[in-house]
């Protein structure tokens, strides 16, 4: 099972590393010394190479606060979603309870047989005309 190394640890063995590489040892020599494969010394010295230890520290700390400002962000934006959603659904209901009738929220282009017209919201339906005869009033037909 791999082991999980401290911070601490991380770069105390990358500086033992470094002592070894400007020694004229290998990288290869290197890990086998700090007892960890390549991999792990090249990603640890892309994340930690040139930290002292309390930058590296404050970095740990940093990254916590971003974590818990993510979780919080997202919480907020579903409670924003479900708010906004809540409202829309009571507003239908008050469209609903009063007596003037509603128009959808959709525009209709009317088909031969079809005598759908065009409504927008809040207009009542006897308000409503199909697109086609709205057109040729404007052609002057």
């Amino acid at each position: 099972m791999a082991r999980k190394h401290k911070l601490e640890e991380i770069i105390g063995k990358l500086r033992e590393a470094e002592i070894v590489l400007s020694q004229g040892g290998t990288v290869a020599d290197a890990c086998r010394r700090i007892g960890v494969t390549e991999q792990s010394y090249y990603r640890w010295r892309k994340e930690y190479g040139g930290l002292k230890m309390d930058q590296a520290r404050r970095m740990k700390e940093l990254e916590k606060e971003n974590a818990r400002l993510r979780r919080a962000v997202s919480d907020l934006t579903l409670d924003k979603l479900i708010l906004q959603e809540a409202s829309r659904g009571s507003r239908r209901r008050a469209h609903a309870q009063t007596s003037e009738p509603c128009a959808p929220t959709a525009l209709y282009r009317s088909y031969p047989g079809n005598d759908a017209g065009v409504r927008a919201a809040g207009v009542p339906c006897a308000w409503t005309t199909s697109i086609d005869t709205a057109q040729n009033a404007a052609r002057g037909r």
